[in-house]
């Protein structure tokens, strides 16, 4: 999936159905923080099947809905829209925004500086 596109409330619908591997429209209008109408969760869960996000099967009178793409993937391609259309496809920029905006501790600034060592060691650098 090279470009991923979502609403807020997909969005939301998407990461619960991650944590939860499956669910029927009630199931997540149940679990959703936003008080929406069965017949509006049943449309955003039509709409991401008809985007290829979700695969449904019968159960009973309705149907079970089940991601068919894995959150990292959808991670990855969040965040390269991200990189390109805000940061110029500049990681670094990306990274300097989140260290800038983030009240960052120690602990936290040594982790990702080891993780950005690890990646730039066991890789070979682009030129």
């Amino acid at each position: 999936m090279d470009e991923l596109s979502l609403g807020s409330r997909e969005l939301n619908v998407m990461a619960l159905l991650w944590e939860h591997g499956s669910g029927t429209a009630g199931e997540v209008r149940d679990l959703l923080e936003a008080d929406l109408a069965y017949t509006t969760v049943l449309t955003i869960l039509r709409n991401l099947e008809s985007k290829g996000l979700l695969r449904r099967e019968i159960e009973g009178r309705g149907h079970r809905y089940f991601p068919r793409i894995a959150q990292r993937t959808a991670q990855r391609s969040a965040l390269h829209r991200i990189v390109q259309g805000f940061f110029g496809g500049s990681a670094e920029a990306l990274l300097a925004r989140l260290v800038d905006d983030h009240a960052l501790d120690a602990g936290e600034l040594r982790m990702m500086a080891q993780r950005i060592r690890g990646h730039t060691h066991g890789k070979r650098r682009r030129t």
